[in-house]
């Protein structure tokens, strides 16, 4: 054997150098096959803890995945859009796909300070709910948007416990406030002196109460300005809390207003909250006329079936141009009237025109008073006048009366002189 070779007494011997050499080698070999077996033996326990350890945490995931999936918080609508002020109502399911009964404790997280919400089943507020397997409970979820609230998504989270969660998103369509809001689509009209002038507003009672608002408007004096809800004339109107009411607000102007651009301010008014309305009214110039003869005098006379002229005045008492002034006349039956001109073309602000009625009597009327009514018209004015005529018999009729009446007195005092005496 090589281990028990005796010690060789020449140290130069190459032999013995060469056994030692040998010895050492194989000495090296079984000490790295040991390490070699130590380490072999640490690399199977760890590779059996290893896979002990990664078959409990595939368990583990198993297990819990299946139990997450066991439980459903469910709503078929899960993000809503909504404006300010509004009350969302959330109907919310939870089922137990389990084998096993589930009792949870419920919370709402994430939602804004400024909002509040209540959770019930029933007439009862819940934080606690037990699942039957099988079966589930639903939940009432409301959620209350204040009026004053930005514009944008908000996210809410309903959990049932800590591994339960239904997410929930709300829209704001609007940018929110705490007022009344008052508002037209067409503030501004145009239009002559006698017109009307009709807006169509809507006030919105953007509040968290209901609302009694008084209506005031703000006209120039001469002006008249009324307020229509729901087809009658009224001075104030209610408003639910986030409620609109549509209101018609007419305007007319004084007789006399002058051309030129008018405000009115128009106001809602509660006791805690107001909206203001600007409108606006343009008057283009007045329309007015007056039918009259130059010294003022409306009657005259004529002799049956003869006629009578009639010298006429049309003033523009208005502060607009009158075109096409047009007379027309109301006459007695069988009396003709007519006009020259027939039609004036047109009459500037301030200014008058002169026309000759011509008037013929029916020569079989009968003495007495007579009415004509002559009138001057356009589209946007008018005017009349009525003459009173009176009817007197041809002079030739008057002369054969008294002639007759003659003849008589001296038929009556022949008579008497040749018959008298006897």
């Amino acid at each position: 054997m090589i281990g028990s070779l005796p010690s060789c007494p020449y140290p130069l011997c190459l032999y013995c150098k060469c056994e030692s050499t040998l010895f050492n080698f194989v000495v090296d070999i079984k000490k790295r096959q040991k390490q070699e077996e130590i380490i072999m033996l640490s690399m199977k326990k760890l590779t059996a803890v290893f896979i002990i350890l990664s078959w409990g945490i595939i368990s583990y995931g198993i297990n819990a995945a299946t139990a997450i999936d066991s439980i459903l918080l469910y709503t078929p609508f899960t993000k809503i859009s909504v404006p300010p002020g509004e009350s969302i109502d959330y109907t919310i399911d939870v089922l137990n796909k389990g084998e096993t009964l589930e009792t949870f404790d419920l919370a709402v997280s994430n939602i804004p300070r400024s909002w509040s919400y209540t959770l019930k089943s029933g007439a009862w507020n819940v934080r606690q709910v037990s699942v039957l397997p099988g079966e589930k409970k639903s939940l009432s979820l409301r959620i209350e948007v204040p009026y004053q609230v930005n514009k944008g998504n908000y996210r809410i989270y309903v959990s049932a416990g800590d591994a339960y969660t239904l997410p929930l998103t709300v829209n704001i369509s609007e940018q929110g406030t705490f007022r009344t809001e008052f508002t037209t689509r067409q503030s501004n009209m145009e239009g002559h002196a006698a017109s009307t002038f009709n807006y169509t507003a809507e006030l919105r009672n953007r509040t968290a109460e209901a609302q009694t608002y008084a209506l005031q408007g703000q006209v120039p004096r001469g002006w008249i300005i009324t307020f229509k809800a729901n087809g009658k004339q009224v001075t104030s109107v209610d408003a639910e809390a986030n409620g609109t009411v549509n209101i018609s607000i007419e305007v007319k102007p004084a007789d006399q207003v002058e051309e030129g651009r008018y405000v009115i301010p128009v106001r809602a008014v509660s006791g805690t909250s107001s909206g203001d309305l600007s409108l606006e009214a343009v008057i283009t110039g007045t329309y007015k006329m007056e039918l009259t003869t130059p010294t003022g005098l409306l009657s005259t006379d004529i002799v049956a079936g003869e006629e009578r002229k009639i010298n006429l005045v049309v003033r523009n008492t208005g502060t607009s141009v009158l075109s096409d002034v047009k007379l027309t006349h109301a006459a007695p039956v069988n009396w003709e009237v007519t006009f020259e001109p027939e039609k004036i073309e047109t009459i500037l602000a301030g200014r008058e025109a002169t026309v000759t009625a011509t008037v013929r009597a029916d020569k079989k009327a009968i003495p007495g008073d007579y009415v004509t009514n002559l009138e001057a018209r356009t589209p946007e004015a008018s005017s009349k006048a009525s003459f009173r005529i009176s009817v007197k018999t041809p002079m030739l009729w008057g002369w054969l009366g008294v002639i007759i009446i003659l003849a008589g007195i001296g038929t009556v005092w022949y008579l008497f002189r040749k018959y008298g005496r006897r």
